[in-house]
C-alpha cells in the first residue's frame, strides 16, 4: 500500500496513547479480545461478533465510523483503500469520559451483578485511556485521511451509538453470575499492567525521560483501582504507587540507596500535599523527570564496586576527609591500587575528582544563597580561603567573587 509508513505511524500515536488497533482482512480470523475481554466476560459472545465482524463487512469506502456501545467504550474504524484484500482498521477501545466506582455500583446494581465482580469491572475501566478531548484523535485521522483518500474533504465520518441491543438475557446473565468467581479479566489486565510497569521501569533506569512521560500520559500503566469517587484522593493513591516504582527503577539503574532515599522521602511528603487534579499531574511529571535525572547523574552501572563506594562517600560529605589515604584505610586497600582504578574507571584522579565536586558545590551555593565566600569554602570541604579561591578560578575560569557577580 502506497501510504504504508503513514499508516504505521498512525498506528503507532494511538498505542501512545494506549488506544489499541487491528487489521482485519477476510481472510484472517477475527481478534478474540478487541474490547479487551469484557463481553466474553459478561457471556456475551454472540454480541461480539455482532459487533466486531459483521458491520464492517458493510462499510462504505472513504468513510470513517465512530461506534459507541453500552459501555461507554468507543471505537474508531474505516476500510483501507488500495488493500490487497478487503481490510478495516479497528481501534479502540476507549471512553470520552472517566466511568467512576459509584456508576458502576450503580449499574451491578441495576443488572443484578454479583458484588464480587465490582472490583474487577473497576480494574477494567482503570485500564481503558479516557479522550475526553477527542480533537486530537481527529487531527492526527485528518492527516492519514489527506494520504490515503486524497485530501480531508474526499471522507465522511458516521456516528454509531447503540447500534445494536445488548441487554442481557437471562441466559447469558445466569451463566455470568454462575462464573462470577472467575478472575479472568483481572488476571488480564494484571498481566497487561505489569508489562506496561515493566517496560516503564526500564525506561527509567535507563534515563529516558521522554519515554516514561509518554507512558503516564495515563493513569492505566499502573492499574488504579479506583477504591472511592474523590478523584484526588486516587490520583494521590496513583502517585503513592508510582513513587515506589520509580525508585526501584532508579535502584535497577545502578542508582546508590543513598541519593534515591531523599528524593523519594520528598515526594512522599509532597503527595499528601496535593489539592487537585493539577497538581497531582504536575508532580507526577516533576517526579518522571527527577528520577530519570537521578539515573542520568548517579547511575554507578559503569564503575566496580570499589569506585562505588568511593563516589558515594564523596557525594555523603564534601566536608570530610576525601584523601586517597583516608579511603585505602577505609576500605582496607592498598591505595596506589585504588588510585590507579580510579583514574581508569572515572578519567580523573581522585583529588582532581573530588576538587571539581567541591567546586561545583560551591559554584551553586554561591548563586542560591548570600553566604560569604569564607563560610562556602567550609561548607564544601575547604579551609583555606585563598587555596579555595585558587582552586575555584583554575576549574571555572573565574574567582569567586566574579563568578557571584557574573550571575
Amino acid at each position: 500500500m502506497f501510504y504504508s509508513s503513514e499508516l504505521a505511524f498512525f498506528r503507532r500515536v494511538l498505542a501512545n496513547q494506549h488506544i489499541d488497533s487491528y487489521l482485519i482482512s477476510e481472510n484472517t480470523p477475527l481478534p478474540d479480545n478487541i474490547d479487551k475481554g469484557l463481553r466474553k466476560f459478561f457471556e456475551l459472545n454472540d454480541n461480539y461478533q455482532k459487533i466486531f465482524s459483521e458491520p464492517w463487512k458493510k462499510m462504505k469506502p472513504n468513510t470513517v465510523y465512530k461506534s459507541t456501545d453500552k459501555f461507554y467504550c468507543s471505537y474508531v474504524s474505516f476500510l483501507l483503500p488500495d488493500a490487497p484484500e478487503k481490510t478495516v482498521l479497528i481501534a479502540g477501545p476507549y471512553t470520552a469520559f472517566e466511568i467512576t466506582r459509584t456508576m458502576i455500583l450503580e449499574a451491578a446494581e441495576q443488572n443484578s451483578f454479583p458484588a464480587q465482580t465490582v472490583s474487577q469491572i473497576t480494574k477494567y475501566y482503570g485500564n481503558i485511556p479516557v479522550i475526553s478531548d477527542e480533537s486530537h484523535l481527529y487531527a492526527l485521522l485528518n492527516s492519514l485521511a489527506e494520504v490515503m483518500w486524497g485530501g480531508s474533504t474526499n471522507y465522511s465520518v458516521e456516528n454509531i451509538t447503540d447500534r445494536f441491543d445488548e441487554t442481557f438475557s437471562a441466559d447469558s446473565l445466569h451463566a455470568f453470575k454462575a462464573k462470577s468467581d472467575d478472575a479472568l479479566l483481572s488476571i488480564q489486565l494484571l498481566e497487561e499492567r505489569y508489562e506496561a510497569e515493566g517496560k516503564m521501569m526500564q525506561a527509567v533506569a535507563q534515563g529516558k525521560t521522554h519515554i516514561v512521560e509518554q507512558m503516564f500520559s495515563h493513569a492505566s500503566i499502573v492499574s488504579l483501582e479506583k477504591r472511592t469517587d474523590d478523584p484526588v484522593r486516587n490520583m494521590k493513591n496513583y502517585l503513592i504507587i508510582s513513587n515506589t516504582i520509580l525508585r526501584k527503577s532508579a535502584e535497577m539503574g545502578s542508582v546508590h540507596p543513598f541519593y534515591i532515599d531523599s528524593v523519594s522521602t520528598e515526594f512522599a511528603q509532597r503527595i499528601e500535599l496535593v489539592r487537585s487534579q493539577h497538581d497531582a499531574t504536575e508532580l507526577m511529571k516533576e517526579m518522571v523527570r527527577k528520577y530519570c535525572k537521578l539515573v542520568k547523574k548517579h547511575s554507578s552501572k559503569d564503575y566496580s564496586l570499589l569506585v562505588q563506594k568511593v563516589i558515594t562517600i564523596i557525594d555523603a560529605d564534601l566536608t570530610a576527609d576525601l584523601s586517597l589515604k583516608r579511603f585505602s584505610s577505609l576500605l582496607n586497600v592498598n591505595a596506589s591500587y585504588l588510585s590507579s582504578l580510579f583514574k581508569k574507571e572515572t578519567g580523573k584522579n581522585l583529588t582532581e575528582y573530588v576538587a571539581e565536586k567541591r567546586i561545583k558545590n560551591a559554584a551553586y551555593l554561591l548563586t542560591t544563597t548570600n553566604l560569604q565566600i569564607q563560610t562556602i569554602a567550609q561548607h564544601c570541604g575547604i579551609y583555606d580561603v585563598n587555596y579555595f579561591a585558587k582552586t575555584f578560578k583554575k576549574i571555572t575560569g573565574k574567582t569567586p567573587k566574579e563568578y557571584r557577580k557574573a550571575l
